[in-house]
């Protein structure tokens, strides 16, 4: 499966990708299989916070799985997918909190700069790609957390961004060890859950 699922204690749901081999690579499978739980989750009145996290540490997503055999049209019905994907997100009615480990580049950088929060590993490496290899991205998701101004200078020059880098302007909530990582995304999603459901949504 290309997408694990767990309900913990208060109310707090971890969905972890799983492909490791392509370090979350996203292809057209596992772009629906995100979008379908986010958009059960959101009809789930039981739900107080939802982790986004990875089952190995060396990535939450290295972007777009490049490799995917697409045509023209399949190319064109993947990026409407990611659109799908990132609005269901960023419409979502609770807290999110992403787990950012190791490469979270392009759609997983993307992906992280919709959620609430970020926990950010000691290996993080993130960045907004697209520029880089001739992908239009836009600056829409990271205007309110970093200013315009500096949302189009990592948009246009693809600049990676470690831990320090990410923490110095303001993106990181928390920080870990890479492999503690989730462990603190969940003790925040704890706080979090702790207060009044209709507080939260």
């Amino acid at each position: 499966m290309t997408l694990l699922r767990e309900r913990t204690e208060g109310g707090i749901e971890v969905l972890r990708l799983n492909r490791p081999d392509v370090r979350n690579a996203f292809d057209t499978a596992l772009i629906g299989a995100l979008t379908r739980a986010l958009d059960e989750l959101a009809a789930d009145d039981s739900l107080r916070v939802l982790v986004l996290s990875t089952t190995s540490p060396v990535a939450l997503s290295a972007g777009a799985d490049v490799a995917e055999p697409l045509t023209p049209e399949g190319g064109i019905a993947r990026m409407r997918a990611f659109s799908r994907l990132y609005a269901a997100l960023e419409a979502f009615p609770v807290p999110t909190v992403a787990v950012c480990v190791g490469n979270v580049v392009g759609a997983g950088a993307e992906l992280a700069a919709g959620c609430d929060l970020r926990v950010g590993g000691d290996n993080l490496k993130l960045g907004w790609v697209g520029a880089r290899l001739g992908v239009p991205v836009g600056v829409a998701r990271l205007v309110p957390l970093v200013g315009e101004a500096v949302a189009k200078e990592l948009i246009f020059t693809g600049r990676v961004l470690d831990a320090d880098g990410a923490d110095a302007l303001g993106l990181l909530t928390r920080r870990a060890p890479a492999a503690e990582a989730e462990a603190a995304a969940l003790a925040l999603a704890s706080e979090v859950a702790a207060n009044s459901p209709d507080g939260l949504r």
